[in-house]
């Protein structure tokens, strides 16, 4: 079937976007729109005018730069569906959302986790953890060391939590995690958790004795400190999650953890010119609980299910939830002691 013509509209975006020094062809245009990301040509322009509304043609220059730099728009799609908040962005989100923190199983072929507390139930758990794992590459450093060494080719060192972990990606942490995002916190216990952390942490006995000495004294006061953490029922638990929440509460949790993620890609960018920025992003207690555990995002379906991760756990952790609010905010002060050219702020998405 023939396509039919570029709509007028499709066309005033395209010569906006070229009077900008940006490219885009109608097609791409009208597949932006399909995908949600530009509303309805009807919304585009100035009342009675051919001229585009600035914030429309804002969001279609930061859709042609990403569909210029040759990936998918990833979570920046996200981020446009959260900024708008309406029910079709929401229920968008809500099956993306879904879709990548389900991404483990579909990789390992699993349809659906095994359920129940018998234990063939706990040992098909366990079969489908291995073969989640099966033939995946895990870094030799952690995100956080190599950040250092670059820190430290610039003359900068990074202040060191004592508590950090040396690599999060240690074949103990990332064995016990597959277990938890399957069974959840009945499938792993608190021990067996401190169990891996000594394996990986071999330097800091103190630190987990400290652990121990806490959750120990939680279950005395009848506190399971485990089960109060947002992935303690796996993956169906963070899917509930998602499911389950109010529409405006999934669209500003997804805004606000894009929001943060492209503030800091962009000043990690700014960073190699300036080395103070990362001193000051290393120096507060979210650089360990949050930059290198999941503001980093790699690209594509990684980067995805980062954001995802976050998402639930801003859901679920009112504190955690604040605390990326504060950072935020020392986020916006070094953008404006260490400013670049303009319209840069949080990656160039819309705040």
């Amino acid at each position: 079937m023939a396509r039919t013509k570029p709509s007028t509209a499709h066309l005033a975006l395209v010569r906006a976007l070229k009077e900008h020094g940006l490219k885009a062809t109608p097609t791409q245009v009208e597949r932006w729109q399909q995908n949600g990301w530009l509303p309805k040509p009807s919304a585009w322009f100035e009342p009675d005018s051919p001229t585009i509304q600035p914030h429309i043609l804002h969001r279609a220059m930061h859709l042609a730069i990403t569909a210029r730099q040759g990936r998918g728009m990833g979570w920046i799609g996200w981020h446009l569906w959260a900024a708008d908040a309406t029910p079709d962005s929401a229920q968008r989100l809500r099956t993306a959302l879904v879709a990548s923190l389900k991404r483990p199983l579909a990789r390992a072929g699993v349809d659906k986790i095994p359920t129940g507390n018998s234990d063939r139930a706990f040992q098909a758990r366990r079969a489908v953890a291995a073969r989640m794992l099966r033939n995946r590459r895990l870094p030799r450093r952690d995100l956080d060391e190599t950040l250092r060494a670059h820190a430290a080719e610039a003359g900068l060192e990074l202040p060191r939590s004592p508590g950090a972990l040396p690599n999060v990606f240690h074949q103990a942490l990332v064995d016990a995690g597959a277990r938890l995002l399957l069974g959840g916190a009945d499938d792993l216990g608190i021990e067996e958790l401190l169990e891996a952390l000594e394996r990986a942490m071999p330097d800091h006995t103190e630190t987990i004795e400290r652990m121990r000495e806490t959750h120990r004294q939680a279950e005395l006061d009848g506190t399971d400190l485990l089960a109060q953490s947002p992935w303690a029922q796996g993956i169906p638990g963070m899917v509930r999650t998602v499911e389950t929440a109010d529409d405006r509460d999934l669209c500003r949790a997804v805004h606000t953890c894009t929001l943060a993620t492209g503030a800091l890609h962009e000043l990690m960018r700014r960073s190699s010119d300036e080395p103070e920025i990362l001193a000051r992003l290393a120096g507060d207690v979210m650089w360990q609980r949050w930059a290198v555990v999941g503001g980093i995002t790699p690209e594509g379906a990684p980067g995805l299910a980062a954001v995802a991760l976050n998402t639930v756990q801003y859901l679920t952790e009112p504190d955690w939830a604040a605390e990326l609010g504060r950072y935020m905010s020392l986020m916006h002060a070094l953008d404006v002691v260490y400013p670049t050219h303009s319209g840069t702020r949080g990656g160039g998405m819309e705040a």
